[in-house]
C-alpha cells in the first residue's frame, strides 16, 4: 500500500516540528513538508500532499481555517478547544481529534478521511451532531463482537474486500455485517454509522 503524503500545517513553528517528529515514524505516512496556515493556499501545491494534518492552536480558530476547504484535500485537525469544533466542521474538516491523539491514531484517522469517512473524537462529536441524535439512540449492546470488529475497520477506511482479508471472512459476510451495523445504529450510510458509533464510544483511535 502506498504511503499517505501529508503536509503539516499550523501557525506555531515548534508545534509543527513536534507534529512532524511525532508522525515521521508512523507506518503508512510520508511527511511531504510543513507550512504556516497563512501561506497554505500559496504553497500546498508545491508539496503534492494527499492530505493535511493541521494544528489549530489552543484558543480561537485560526483565520486560515476556511482555506482548508479550498485545498480540496482530506484533513485531520488537532484541537484543544471545543469552540473550534464547529468552525472546523464548517470548513469541511472530517477528521477532528484532540491533541493527545498518538501517531497511530492520527494515521488511522487519515486513512479513514481519505476513504470518505468521518472521524470524530468521542468527546467532540456532541459539538457536531444534531442535539436530537443522542448516544442513547445507539443500541451498543446489540452489536456483536464481530460487528464491532467490522465497525472499527470501517472507521479506519478499509473497503469490504480488505476487511474480509483482515478478518478471514468472505466479502459477502462483510457486506452482511455492514448492513446489520447500519440497521442497528439507525444509519443511512457507512459514514453516518461511523459518526454515530464514534459518539457512542464504539470506535477507538
Amino acid at each position: 500500500m502506498a504511503e499517505i503524503r501529508i503536509l503539516v500545517v499550523g501557525d506555531n513553528p515548534l508545534a509543527r516540528v513536534g507534529l512532524v517528529a511525532l508522525l515521521a515514524g508512523a507506518e503508512g505516512l510520508e511527511i511531504a513538508g510543513q507550512c504556516g496556515g497563512a501561506v497554505l493556499l500559496d504553497e500546498f501545491d508545491l508539496y503534492g500532499p494527499d492530505a493535511l494534518v493541521c494544528d489549530l492552536g489552543w484558543e480561537d480558530s485560526p483565520s486560515w481555517l476556511a482555506d482548508l476547504r479550498d485545498t480540496g484535500l482530506a484533513t485531520v485537525a488537532l484541537l484543544n478547544s471545543e469552540t473550534q469544533v464547529a468552525d472546523a466542521w464548517a470548513a469541511g474538516v472530517t477528521g477532528l481529534l484532540r491533541y493527545n491523539t498518538d501517531a497511530e491514531g492520527i494515521a488511522a484517522a487519515l486513512t479513514a478521511v481519505l476513504a470518505g469517512l468521518v472521524v470524530l473524537d468521542s468527546g467532540l462529536a456532541a459539538n457536531v451532531l444534531p442535539a436530537g441524535d443522542t448516544v442513547d439512540d445507539v443500541p451498543i449492546e446489540n452489536l456483536t463482537p464481530r460487528e464491532k470488529e467490522v465497525l472499527q475497520l470501517l472507521a479506519e477506511g478499509l473497503a469490504n474486500k480488505a476487511i474480509a482479508q483482515k478478518l478471514g471472512i468472505t466479502d459477502h459476510t462483510v457486506k452482511f455485517h455492514v448492513n446489520a451495523i447500519m440497521s442497528k445504529l439507525g444509519a443511512q450510510s457507512r459514514t453516518e454509522a461511523v459518526v454515530r458509533a464514534t459518539r457512542a464510544g464504539l470506535i477507538m483511535l
